[in-house]
């Protein structure tokens, strides 16, 4: 069963757990099925690429890796983490702050 997802792409996230814990950056992209989401600038890993005719020299290539949604937490506008919820106000479901009752 999948889990409701509350953070969207573009959003400011900070990393709560793991290797690149208190580290902050915006949301890339969602991967809703494995519940994993890339951050930018965040764990990043090195690839070895084999020479093809898109990158004729090869080499290592650094990319974003997937980080667990679990191991984040939204970022508001003072900068602090917060967890989020929906609420309906005036009949259009909204995300907040529960820290800070805040919109988002």
């Amino acid at each position: 069963m999948l889990k409701k997802i509350k953070i969207k792409k573009g959003d400011l996230v900070k990393v709560i757990s793991g290797e690149h814990k208190g580290s902050d950056g915006s949301v890339i992209k969602i991967m809703k099925g494995s519940n994993k989401i890339i951050i930018e600038g965040i764990n990043i890993v090195k690839k070895h690429k084999k020479p093809d005719s898109n990158n004729p020299q090869g080499g290592i290539v650094e990319n974003e890796a997937p980080i667990d949604i679990s191991n984040v937490s939204l970022v508001t506008s003072d900068g602090k983490p917060t967890r989020v919820g929906f609420r309906f106000e005036d009949g259009i479901k909204v995300r907040f702050s529960k820290k800070t009752d805040e919109l988002i």
